[in-house]
């Protein structure tokens, strides 16, 4: 349960806040706060105050079991106001994590001192909002403008070093934080700390055009984004106006952005991403295996991504290439991640050789038999796939998990080959595999539910947003992503061109266009995915175009040429004349008549087509709830997060819109792939 304590030892009254497990900041602890703080100022034995966390961090943010709720006074703003008002020193001491609230009730406090590793920010940016408790007054005016402008508007956390280099930490603890904070506080007792309220203190000066191209960047790199501006927004105005008006506009930015439709998508793709991996139907008491050694099967870019998706999380790791000079390669491969991440200032180089010694290549099977998880991520063909399964089957231990990286094929009958169909399932990675977040868990008819929650648990351990999905041709993402593929190659062929299909999705919010992106990925990949499918699982017009350039050796952008012609000097590519005439050619094939398409029709064709196979694949019990698909969408195919996924935007606009839409379509292209969805009409009101 929450409290705050209090204990007072040597003249010193050390606030103890406990909220399990992460110290939240729910009403009982703000109105503990200022309860205890003004009772400490009221002691006459009292000097000074120590904010001190039990457990395993300081507070790190609002508790979000009162997200919905409407806010009790009193209200956080007026925690650090009190805090910051006291009479006597309060010395923040700080482990674990300062974040959002928590950071900003540390600023309210006059001097704090840190435990080595802990970690400090103000991620509120991630969820729509701004600091909304006096963060964007108060850390400008203590580290500068342009280093609180990184931290508040990244809503990446700092570590110790770089705090105690901003001043935002006063002492570093390296032993025992509560002795070391009571030893500092020994120090202050006496000193005149009237000058370390931040709310007194000036802003550091910037140059006149700081802001306006702040403003600018952020514009280009934070494309679509509402938050990062009024962020920026709110800072500017800790330069401009005395602090009490400057706190007045933070917090009515801060009330604004809260009640916006991006907020509110954003924070719903943040319960999301926690729930993801909660499945009703696996007891909480299901046991799982222990997993330490990993191997990965394949030295390509996924298995070299896998690999080292795993080293970073200090799981020793085998990686195994049956022709010599493939694994070579690899290595090599990986060996260059790590030495351009030093150059990077990523990692260090203690970490690049501890990191690189977890990783061993063999070409021979008999070095997996004493391994807990094999991940293969072989090419995409079911009889490769079989061959490798079969022989796993002889070398690995008997509950040794068995994973395949397949994006598409049944992995039913991949464990079909198996003597232990109960240890097969799927872990669908996205490439690159070491810095996508997404984890397709892919759950096969026999998988037993101790392998199921032992991956899912692992999905966290490796720093991957796991979603649990069924069996079926691409899953959930991939066979969402081709019902998008497939209405841009029918426009293509109806009359719009790649750059315009491009430019009015990534107006919508994707940071690339669909067009672009299969170039990036490869044209080849999804030519040989259609290859394993019979006619009647998808609309073979659509891809005419696609293939054609395939079979030109036109693959993207590997190849010199895709949709668009790219060269060495161009960052990105060249509509092509060459396609444009295909294109033109195989809509006179079909009879197709081409017309003027409009922007509008692009984006809610590609995304109605999106949200409509999304709510069958729901129907038939791939994905287990919407807001997988949401979750899936967002970390895998570039969904924009402000809009909180497809099935968000849905809600967004409204369910009876969608719906009428998706019924105009199925009567102007045929039922066929716009018959819609069970999920999505019963949701008609």
């Amino acid at each position: 349960m929450a409290s705050v304590n209090v204990n007072v030892k040597n003249e010193i009254a050390i606030l103890s806040i406990s909220n399990p497990p992460v110290n939240s900041i729910n009403q009982i602890i703000r109105e503990g706060i200022v309860k205890q703080i003004a009772k400490a100022n009221a002691a006459p034995d009292v000097k000074a105050i120590i904010l001190y966390c039990a457990g395993q961090t300081f507070m790190v943010g609002a508790d979000i079991k009162e997200f919905s709720k409407p806010p009790v006074e009193p209200h956080l703003p007026d925690v650090v106001t009190a805090i910051e008002r006291s009479e006597k020193p309060v010395i923040a001491a700080i482990h674990g994590q300062a974040l959002g609230g928590g950071l900003e009730i540390a600023l309210g406090a006059h001097y704090r001192i840190a435990k080595r590793g802990t970690k400090f920010g103000l991620p509120e940016v991630t969820l729509g909002l701004i600091p909304g408790a006096s963060g964007t007054q108060r850390l400008p005016r203590l580290i500068g403008v342009e280093a609180a402008v990184d931290i508040i508007v990244s809503g990446k956390p700092i570590d110790t070093d770089k705090a105690l280099e901003l001043g935002l930490i006063d002492e570093l603890s390296h032993s025992d934080l509560l002795q070391d904070a009571m030893n500092y506080t020994k120090k202050l007792i006496g000193v005149d700390f009237s000058s370390r309220r931040l709310s007194e203190q000036n802003v550091q000066s910037v140059t006149d055009d700081y802001f306006e191209k702040k403003r600018d960047e952020l514009t280009l790199r934070k494309r679509g984004y509402e938050a990062p501006l009024a962020c920026l927004n709110a800072i500017q105005a800790a330069t401009n106006m005395p602090f009490d008006q400057g706190l007045k506009f933070e917090r009515e930015t801060f009330l604004k952005c809260r009640d916006s439709e991006q907020s509110t998508a954003l924070k719903h793709l943040f319960f999301a991403e926690r729930t993801s991996l909660k499945l009703a139907d696996i007891p909480s008491d299901t046991p799982t295996l222990e997993i330490k050694k990993i191997a990965v099967i394949g030295a390509g870019t996924m298995g070299v991504g896998i690999a080292i998706c795993f080293a970073d999380a200090g799981f020793d790791v085998t990686l195994l290439e049956i022709n010599p000079q493939a694994l070579k390669v690899g290595l090599a491969r990986i060996d260059k991640n790590y030495v351009d991440g030093v150059k990077r200032g990523r990692i260090d180089n203690q970490t690049k050789e501890q990191r690189l010694s977890l990783i061993q290549g063999t070409t021979d099977y008999d070095d997996l038999a004493e391994v807990d998880l094999v991940i293969e991520a072989a090419f995409e063909k079911m009889e490769v796939k079989q061959d490798i399964y079969s022989m796993l089957d002889k070398v690995c231990k008997k509950n040794c998990i068995l994973a395949t990286n397949t994006s598409y094929l049944d992995v039913n009958e991949i464990a079909d080959i198996s003597t232990n169909p109960q240890n097969i399932l799927g872990m669908h990675f996205f490439s690159p595999a070491n810095i996508m977040k997404l984890l397709e868990i892919v759950r096969a008819d026999k998988t037993s539910d101790i392998v199921l929650k032992t991956v899912m648990n692992l999905s966290k351990k490796i720093g991957k947003i796991g979603v649990v999905s069924g069996v079926c041709h691409g899953f959930i993402g991939n066979r969402i992503y081709q019902a998008y593929q497939r209405e841009v190659g029918l426009l293509l062929l109806e009359g719009a061109s790649p750059l315009q299909i491009d430019n009015s999705l990534k107006q919508f919010g994707f940071s690339m266009g669909p067009c672009a992106v299969a170039d990036l990925s490869g044209l080849d990949i999804a030519y040989f995915m259609r290859k394993s499918l019979n006619e009647n699982q998808y609309e073979a017009k659509a891809f005419m175009v696609h293939n054609q350039l395939v079979e030109m050796n036109r693959k993207g952008r590997k190849s010199g040429a895709g949709f668009y012609d790219y060269s060495e000097t161009s960052r990105g590519g060249e509509p092509s004349a060459l396609v444009e005439s295909i294109i033109v050619k195989t809509a006179d094939q079909l009879n197709i008549r081409r017309r003027g398409v409009n922007d509008s029709e692009i984006v809610q064709r590609c995304i109605f087509a999106i949200i409509n196979e999304a709510g069958h694949v729901i129907d038939e019990g791939i994905a287990l709830r919407q807001e997988d698909i949401d979750v899936v969408l967002c970390n895998g195919y570039g969904f924009p997060r402000w809009r909180g996924g497809p099935m968000q935007y849905a809600q967004t606009i409204g369910w009876n819109e969608v719906i009428s839409k998706i019924n105009e379509y199925s009567q102007g292209y045929g039922s066929r792939w716009w018959a819609i969805s069970k999920n999505i009409l019963a949701k008609q009101s």
